[in-house]
């Protein structure tokens, strides 16, 4: 069997492997190991695509070009990609990757066999926590023949140099001429449906909602916006259907011989509902296992073939926290006359002149902050999509290409209005609301700078709701560090470091064996610096790491260091992880030190989660103190508490020395009930305002006020129940962390439920 130099079969895949077959190709080769059902298909790996570059001498040429891309002309782009693209469709693939790649497609088809084939683009840089390339680079379906594979895989290639993508490299930072770009070549479904899910719901932030979204036909016409989807909502723990759309289709794109065709949808098939219960409830399942085998939201691509579902896709959803979204009162309906209706997309609040494009041609026509209205967008439309204040469609749904780049440029977005280039017209004072799909007339306009203001409606600043009680905020990602700070906020009251450390991907003990321990420093500290100084001078509360032996080990070389645990959520973590590694905490300690002492950002305060007993602590701080970090008047030391044995033992545990405490009530309230909400039999029964969970709350908030501790709360609670946070303020809390999306509202629940007490 001849050995490849520049082809991975799936079956060779995992997710470790991005570098060289890009998230695609990963993320497919890590669902078909975990047994879940993917049409079969090889990767063309990155290294081949570099390999043609360096052949044919392009590198230097595609590097002059590129330096012609000016982000304050959006028609430079265009420009740039045609002649980039006209370089690599010129240049001949080398022959050593062409005799490869007729081998693989062989041996997946058959010497004879006519069976067509989807290829998909996979670059290296794509499909990752922080950033999201989906829909930049070129697909091609129902491809056949050997030729005509060859030719698609170098359209790909090319497609690396879409306006788009050149674009988004250039916000995002990354390397035009080091991002790879690998080839997937699969084996083709004929979908009679298809679609999108994701397994949290992007637009309203709900953790265990998952989306559905489905269309007759293959999925191209859902992603372009070309056909407004069937919306379903299904709860991810219980699995019950919790709400139907049924939009009418009346074309749809389909395989006919050898060509991919729009064709019209049955009269007796338009207003059906795409998905019937039974196969809504089996991809729920299927979504399910893809979220808790990656431990993150995922953006699940599907397909239906008879009656059998494929997992075509599956990526990270990155647009989940979004500091910009309002609270739900935002645009008193009394006051602006409402023009048009569609599908929410992306929430937030835009005014501006509207300005109809209909086609993207005449997208230098557009005016920062103008409210773009037009019938679908496309990648090419993305250079310029970041100067509108708002964008309008007659088509699309939440997955459609201007639902998916909205929610990651933080722009408000109604998608699916039918008739928005029929009703608004160019130059018309609109108001567009993406939290309910509604656009207005009317609205306000910054007169100094003559042109719309692209804003959220929210409550007022610090100014107007001043509160005794302080607001906190729960974070994890760097990125979003200096946007959230600039909101009313009094500090970090939760910086998760899963994220920081997931984002380095190798496990801390593989590091440490093979010599590069400061590589997981570094990465630590370079995030944690980011935090502390958007925040300074106001606390950050670093909650050091929780990772359970499931999630560690789900690391590059974690397998190796973590042991099998039927439940990891009771097993080895926490403060029993430090004591019994010392090692693995030491990086995070000398992370801490380095930008507490040496960075003079002394706003870095540590927090201890899932402490079992009161000799662990004890044994924590010492660790601590040994490492050079000790309590002072800047430097507090906080430990969580979210096991019944803290809020028994309460006075124990802060007689060993610390300076607050944070209630997980996630946590607590699972093992006060005795319940797992992550397990869909029983989540029914999981509330925090439980009487056996108020009663523990009010323990331990009553006995931090008795030794003069302070006292937060940063579940999940808070954010969800203001009836909690009024009883938490009575009890006499001191802090309350809520999620980014609630700040503001949050401010006002402190607010109303202290002039209520205090009146």
């Amino acid at each position: 069997m001849l050995k490849y130099k520049f082809i991975k079969n799936f079956q060779e895949i995992n997710k470790d492997d991005l570098p060289s077959v890009g998230g695609k190709g990963a993320n497919l080769g890590e669902l078909t190991g975990c047994g879940l059902p993917v049409p079969p298909g090889f990767v063309l790996t990155a290294q081949a695509y570099f390999y043609f570059l360096k052949v044919n001498q392009l590198k230097e040429k595609i590097a002059q070009i590129l330096k012609l891309a000016d982000k304050n002309d959006p028609n430079s782009f265009q420009r740039v990609s045609r002649a980039v693209q006209k370089l690599i469709l010129a240049a001949p693939v080398p022959k050593t990757i062409a005799k490869e790649v007729f081998i693989a497609y062989e041996q997946l088809v058959g010497l004879f066999n006519k069976t067509p084939v989807a290829v998909r683009s996979s670059a290296t840089a794509e499909d990752l926590p922080g950033a999201s390339f989906a829909g930049q680079q070129a697909s091609y379906l129902n491809v056949v023949g050997e030729a005509t594979l060859l030719q698609k895989m170098k359209h790909c290639w090319a497609s690396l140099f879409t306006p788009r993508a050149i674009f988004y490299r250039q916000e995002k930072g990354f390397n035009h001429l080091k991002t790879g770009l690998a080839v997937i070549v699969q084996k083709m479904i004929e979908a009679e449906v298809s679609g999108v899910m994701f397994t949290a719901d992007p637009l309203n932030q709900q953790k265990r909602l998952l989306v559905i979204e489905a269309i007759w036909g293959l999925g191209e016409f859902l992603v372009q916006g070309t056909v407004t989807p069937d919306h379903y909502e299904v709860d991810r723990l219980t699995l019950k259907i919790k709400k139907k759309v049924i939009a009418k289709q009346s074309i749809k794109l389909a395989k006919k011989a050898q060509q991919t065709l729009e064709v019209k949808v049955p009269a007796k098939e338009q207003e059906k509902q795409k998905l019937p219960d039974k196969l809504i409830l089996e991809l729920s399942r299927l979504g399910k296992k893809v979220h808790q085998h990656y431990f993150f939201p995922q953006d699940i691509e599907w397909a239906v073939s008879r009656g059998k579902i494929y997992l075509l896709q599956a990526r990270p959803i990155t647009t989940l926290v979004n500091p910009k979204i309002p609270p739900k009162e935002v645009v008193p309906k009394t006051q602006l006359k409402l023009l048009v209706k569609g599908d929410p997309a992306s929430p937030g609040i835009g005014t501006g002149y509207a300005r109809i494009i209909s086609s993207v041609k005449e997208i230098g026509k557009l005016k920062r902050g103008e409210v773009l209205v037009t019938e679908m967008t496309t990648p090419d439309f993305v250079p310029a999509m970041k100067k509108v204040a708002a964008i309008v469609t007659d088509r699309g749904g939440q997955t459609s290409h201007a639902a998916i780049v909205s929610r990651e440029l933080g722009l408000p977005c109604v998608v699916g209005t039918n008739k928005g280039t029929k009703v608004l017209k160019t130059g018309q004072v609109v108001t567009v609301n993406g939290k309910t799909g509604e656009v207005f007339a009317g609205g306000f306009l910054n007169a100094q700078a003559g042109f719309a203001n692209n804003f959220s409606y929210s409550l007022p600043k610090t100014g107007s709701f001043q509160t005794r009680t302080k607001l906190y905020v729960n974070l994890a990602e760097p990125e979003l560090a200096e946007k959230v700070a600039a909101e009313d906020v009094d500090g970090v009251g939760l910086l998760r470091a899963e994220f920081m450390i997931a984002a380095i991907g190798t496990h801390p003990r593989k590091l440490i064996d093979e010599g590069q321990s400061q590589v997981f420093i570094d990465r630590l500290t370079e995030g944690l610096t980011k935090f502390c100084k958007a925040f300074y001078p106001r606390p950050v509360v670093y909650r050091t790491t929780d990772f359970k032996t499931s999630e560690y080990a789900n690391l590059k070389g974690g397998k190796a260091y973590e042991p099998k645990e039927a439940n990891p959520l009771l097993g080895y973590r926490g403060a029993f992880r430090y004591v019994a590694d010392e090692q693995v905490f030491a990086l995070e300690l000398k992370a801490i030190k380095f930008v507490r002492h040496k960075l003079k950002l002394d706003n870095l305060w540590l927090m201890i989660p899932f402490v079992r007993t009161v000799k662990e602590l004890s044994k924590v701080k010492q660790i601590i103190k040994k490492h050079g970090l000790e309590r002072n008047h800047n430097f507090k030391l906080w430990m969580m508490v979210e096991i019944p044995s803290n809020v028994i033992l309460l006075d124990d545990f802060l007689a060993v020395g610390i300076d607050g405490v944070s209630i997980g009530s996630n946590d607590l309230t699972m093992l006060i009930l005795g319940l797992d909400r992550d397990n869909e039999t029983v989540a029914a029964e999981f509330d925090e305002r439980n009487e056996a969970v108020l009663w523990a709350l009010e323990k331990v908030i009553k006995g931090c006020q008795k030794h003069r501790v302070s006292s937060s709360i940063c579940g999940q609670a808070p954010s969800q129940y203001p009836d909690l946070v009024k009883k938490l303020i009575n009890w006499g809390i001191t802090s309350i962390s809520v999620n980014p999306d609630v700040l503001s509202y949050g401010r006002k629940m402190i607010y109303e439920a202290e002039k209520n007490l205090f009146k």
